[in-house]
């Protein structure tokens, strides 16, 4: 995983589950605040999709933004939409919150250079008891707040492994 080519322009993540209302808004939402609260919230652009269409255009799931708001985020702004192959050309990593979502966009990958920039979240988390980020759709509002910290513990990790690479040199005077 490298940074982006231009010393300028912002590191681009995009984060990917299945229908783009649970998982993926919630890495997304999450993975700008910890920039943000960093001071890089310029040197960063994130987004989340879906590998399915059964939800574009639609909010996220009312439980998602429940368990955002009782942590302090805003999730009111999403839109779900499904992962394109313009994606791979306007990201810097593929973030999958599964390894069922990592398949799918590999087979999609047109080229290993692409293939190289998929990643799963959990695997930057060093105290993470499994890669898969499981799926709280079926399940009730608690396990949306156990997926969330799973999300926010893997976000950080990630952030911080990127942070050096993002973080604009400083001048000495």
């Amino acid at each position: 995983m490298t940074a982006s080519a231009s010393p300028s322009a912002p590191f681009r993540v995009v984060f990917v589950c299945t229908g783009n209302i649970c998982r993926s808004p919630m890495a997304d939402v999450v993975f700008r605040a910890v920039a943000d609260q960093a001071g890089l919230a310029s040197r960063v652009v994130s987004a989340s999709a879906g590998t399915g269409d059964w939800h574009v255009g639609e909010r996220a799931d009312e439980r998602t933004l429940a368990a955002l708001e009782r942590r302090g985020y805003d999730g009111s702004r999403h839109r779900a939409r499904q992962f394109t192959q313009t994606d791979f050309d306007r990201s810097d990593l593929i973030v999958a919150l599964d390894r069922s979502h990592e398949r799918i966009l590999r087979g999609w990958a047109p080229t290993d250079t692409d293939a190289d920039k998929i990643a799963l979240l959990r695997s930057f988390d060093a105290r993470a008891d499994g890669v898969d980020v499981p799926d709280p759709y079926y399940a009730g509002p608690a396990m949306f707040d156990q997926v969330l910290a799973m999300i926010e513990n893997a976000s950080r990790a990630l952030f911080r492994q990127l942070e050096p690479a993002i973080r604009p040199a400083t001048t000495s005077p």
